[in-house]
């Protein structure tokens, strides 16, 4: 592809850096753009209600006639769990592998309305022409999900590699290696700038291979003389193929319960990325009559989300498992940040039933699927960029991405670490910081998209923490005539504050006694005067700020 005299392209995160998840990266020439990748993020602690967060599209929504498609790189919800929620808003072909399309298919078969949605299969190895001024070539990465690629974008002004996550697993368990050829030949060629994995920038050395974690399981599969059951990622192919591996070893039957899970396996099976023998499968009611040496179990719930199964059989609420002394559970994953504490309280309660629990902390039954940082300079030292962008971490996984890249001697102004919404310019020659735009969080609760901002988040959280007063009065011709009542809920005990709530009625009744009868006729007026009284006199009685509502009525 020829290259134009100060031409520049542009490259910007809409998601994935300062955080984890929802990553969506955005690069533009001249009038077309491409997008890669469309994440969700889960809900931080303080966003109640909230299931997921998706990147905001506003950007995109202004240019959705210059965006000639959307790559997605693997298959993992970080990367792909967005797009059902913004394609209806963008009439984009959308291109991925193989496995990464087949799990795509099976979440949008829960929204109808992109049935006609353009999906596009990709190889590794392949080069694909997308428009008149990018051209893609796709080479293989091992990470915790088959089929994964990294992708490299052909503009005018020089390449662009955009590696995804990745890391340099030498035994991987399907046998497919990264492509380091395709690596040491990108050297050579020379790349103009690269988006680079950053999760595990501040560990130190090699990430082990997923191997590892398939013999600590055959292990424990040899020693246990109970039910065995398996908690994981229900896209983590190769750590359930392990699974699968040691149940046939061991002559053990398996089972597979939780709805993402039994979707995962029934996709990857269909298109020949996992294998479970027939006379080895079995489903849960049927392994629930066999001895319990020869019963294994894969479920969902490695993250203790609350209707998970492993989360219900740990409450004692699932209808067809109960833990029974002697069973042995094995939580094949390491928490999300934020979700330590759910999974410490599945552990203690599985505990408590008698289980025998292993998890990451003490039995090595988890390895990352992401680059250490050995793996980062090995992919620096191979790429040879002349600008880096780390991605994919939160601020102090860029920061040290960016120290690891100055030990290679890569100039710290080579080096972008940003946020998102970041315009960044890059030619052969230079590279700037050239603006920013409006890159925020959207978030999703049930079918609202976006319907949930900062005002109604600061009301849940406000009651959650001090509950709501609800004062109500009856008004005619600018007088009270009936009330105040007052209603409480979360606040304090009603039966045994009488006295607060009937000095606060007392507090009402003389504030709209007090009032001008032309004045009440204005009930925004009369809402904020009782809102602001009330909330003051119980912060002086309590100490605490109750959502206060005032209702009027009006009286005929």
């Amino acid at each position: 592809m020829s290259r134009r005299k100060n031409n520049k392209v542009q490259v910007i995160p809409l998601g994935g850096v300062g955080e984890i998840g929802k990553n969506m990266f955005l690069i533009k020439y001249q009038n077309e753009m491409l997008i890669f990748d469309a994440g969700l993020a889960f809900p931080e602690e303080e966003m109640l209600g909230i299931d997921v967060v998706i990147p905001d599209i506003s950007y995109l929504l202004e240019n959705k006639d210059k965006i000639k498609g959307l790559i997605l790189t693997h298959g993992h919800e970080d990367h792909i769990g967005a797009v059902p929620y913004i394609v209806s808003d963008l009439d984009i072909p959308v291109y991925g592998t193989k496995l990464t399309l087949g799990l795509l298919k099976a979440k949008l078969q829960e929204f109808p309305q992109h049935k006609n949605l353009k999906l596009n299969e990709v190889s590794p190895g392949e080069t694909l022409r997308i428009s008149s001024n990018f051209q893609l070539e796709f080479f293989r990465t091992n990470h915790s999900i088959p089929d994964t690629v990294g992708v490299v974008i052909s503009t005018p002004p020089g390449l662009i590699v955009y590696t995804s996550d990745f890391k340099f697993d030498q035994t991987p368990v399907n046998g497919l290696t990264t492509d380091y050829h395709k690596l040491g030949e990108l050297g050579e060629r020379g790349v103009m700038a690269m988006l680079s994995d950053s999760t595990n920038a501040d560990r130190p050395g090699y990430t082990y291979s997923e191997k590892e974690v398939g013999t600590v399981i055959d292990e424990i599969f040899r020693q246990s003389r109970g039910r065995i059951i398996v908690a994981t990622f229900a896209s983590n192919i190769h750590r359930i193929q392990q699974v699968v591996d040691a149940a046939v070893k061991y002559n053990r039957k398996v089972g597979v319960t939780g709805r993402s899970i039994f979707n995962s396996t029934q996709i990857a099976m269909e298109l020949g990325y996992l294998r479970i023998p027939e006379e080895h499968s079995m489903d849960i009611e049927q392994l629930d009559n066999l001895p319990p040496q020869k019963a294994a179990l894969i479920t969902t719930g490695s993250q203790g989300e609350p209707m998970s199964a492993l989360t219900r059989i740990a409450n004692s609420e699932h209808r067809k498992l109960q833990i029974v002394p002697g069973d042995s559970v094995i939580i094949a994953a390491s928490p999300i940040p934020g979700n330590e504490k759910l999974v410490s309280r599945t552990v203690d309660k599985l505990f408590k039933q008698g289980a025998e629990v292993y998890y990451h902390t003490l039995s090595g039954v988890h390895v990352s699927g992401h680059g250490s940082e050995e793996e980062l300079k090995l992919m620096l030292n191979m790429i040879r960029p002349r600008y880096l962008i780390p991605v994919h971490g939160e601020y102090r996984h860029l920061v040290q991405h960016a120290k690891i890249a100055e030990k290679l001697g890569m100039p710290r102004k080579n080096v972008f670490v940003v946020e998102n919404g970041t315009i960044m310019e890059f030619n052969a020659k230079n590279a700037r910081v050239v603006s920013n735009i409006g890159a925020g969080k959207v978030m999703v609760d049930g079918l609202g998209i976006g319907d949930v901002g900062n005002v109604v988040l600061r009301d849940r959280q406000t009651l959650s923490q001090d509950g709501i007063v609800v004062v109500v009065v009856g008004l005619k011709n600018g007088h009270l005539v009936s009330g105040p009542e007052i209603i409480s809920r979360g606040f304090v005990y009603v039966r045994e504050s009488e006295s607060l709530f009937d000095e606060a009625k007392t507090r009402v009744y003389k504030l709209l006694h007090k009032m001008d009868p032309k004045k009440m006729s204005d009930w925004s007026s009369v809402k904020g005067e009782i809102r602001e009284s009330v909330n003051r006199f119980f912060w002086e009685k309590t100490g605490r700020r109750p959502m206060i509502l005032p209702v009027i009525m009006e009286n005929d």
